[in-house]
């Protein structure tokens, strides 16, 4: 068809609006230029659909969920910090919500539900419980969710990053500690965690195998469960100290056991008498480190923890690969170490700067 036939039926579109074209009204148009237009058409509503479509996406934050095994705790509060940190300097919104004690596990597992069903873009998850959280960590995998586990191992293998302190070090650390403390010999004890928390249990075992296997002079003559409550830890501490008046040492491992056993040793009065060696790093464990009550703690980085929980995740969504396993090294911090500039920026993050 000749030019001058197209502009007796009018030129593609002229005089009509945009999706009624007149090219398929005008008998004098060719079937091969009303398929071009319609083509045409069609490539240009594709390409600015696509165009609006990037533009969305370029303009959203990514979303990062993050679930802790509890929030009461300072160590929380300082992983809350370098979440909200890594928010900040990598532009990325993050959701932070978890139980408020580190026992209350089903409730920890409504939360990351809640978060694999809103679709977050990533998923950070401490868990309270080695193996509550398997059949969730699952159904993320399947959603298309990286997800990065922080702190406490879990026995599922979907997962992207496991971040953490070296716990079992940390334990073997503890040990060490306490039995120089002692004179490597003597009656020690432990107040531990909270049954399925994997991190307090590999602390637990590496306390316990380094006293086997290295110091066969010292005894571990009782073991007790502080439940993640200080006025439980305080009451598992008082039960030893009254079964074993001897106890030359004991060992607690997370930061609640450490405050009650701290609790229980001044109300008897035993303060400095008995080797304390102590897990976590919570402003009053630090004014009874300075006091004499407590003699070494065997101190995490919560803040680098939360930090890098989250950017493992960014770096993922970024094209990049990320380790499987990240060890943060615990440190042994004496009294003598309070006023070293690393120990005191470890131990004292500026939490108030990142939380309201």
């Amino acid at each position: 068809m000749s030019g001058q036939g197209r502009g007796s039926g009018g030129e593609c579109g002229k005089g009509s609006e945009w999706g009624k074209t007149e090219c398929s009204q005008s008998p004098q148009i060719a079937k091969s230029d009303v398929d071009a237009c319609r083509l045409a058409r069609s490539a240009v509503i594709i390409l600015l659909a696509a165009f609006a479509l990037t533009n969305c996406n370029a303009s959203r934050k990514k979303v990062i969920g993050v679930v802790p095994k509890g929030t009461s705790h300072l160590f929380w509060q300082s992983v809350q910090a370098g979440v909200v940190a890594a928010g900040r300097d990598l532009g990325v919104e993050v959701l932070w919500n978890g139980p408020a004690q580190e026992t209350e596990y089903s409730r920890q597992l409504e939360i990351v539900d809640s978060m694999i069903a809103r679709r977050v873009d990533g998923l950070a998850v401490a868990a309270a419980d080695r193996k509550a959280l398997n059949v969730s960590l699952n159904r993320a995998a399947a959603a298309g969710i990286p997800v990065t586990v922080f702190d406490s191992g879990v026995d599922s293998t979907n997962y992207m990053t496991f971040i953490a302190t070296n716990n079992y070090a940390g334990g073997q650390m503890a040990a060490r500690k306490l039995a120089e403390l002692i004179g490597g010999k003597g009656a020690v004890a432990m107040v531990m965690h909270a049954p399925g928390s994997a991190s307090t249990m590999d602390r637990e075992k590496g306390f316990e195998d380094v006293m086997a296997k290295e110091f066969p002079g010292v005894h571990i003559v009782q073991k007790q469960f502080g439940m993640s409550d200080r006025s439980k830890a305080m009451a598992a501490a008082e039960n030893i100290l009254t079964a074993h008046p001897n106890l030359n040492g004991i060992f607690a491992s997370s930061e609640p056991s450490s405050v009650g056993t701290g609790l229980a040793l001044k109300s008897r009065g035993v303060s400095g008498k008995i080797k304390f060696v102590a897990f976590d790093a919570s402003e009053g464990m630090i004014e009874d480190l300075k006091g004499g009550t407590i003699d070494a703690v065997v101190a995490q980085d919560p803040f680098r923890m939360g930090y890098e929980a989250v950017k493992s995740l960014i770096d993922k969504l970024g094209g990049k690969t990320p380790p499987k396993v990240m060890d943060l090294n615990a440190r042994v911090i004496t009294k003598a170490d309070l006023d070293k500039p690393d120990i005191k920026a470890l131990l004292y993050p500026d939490i108030k700067k990142y939380l309201n």
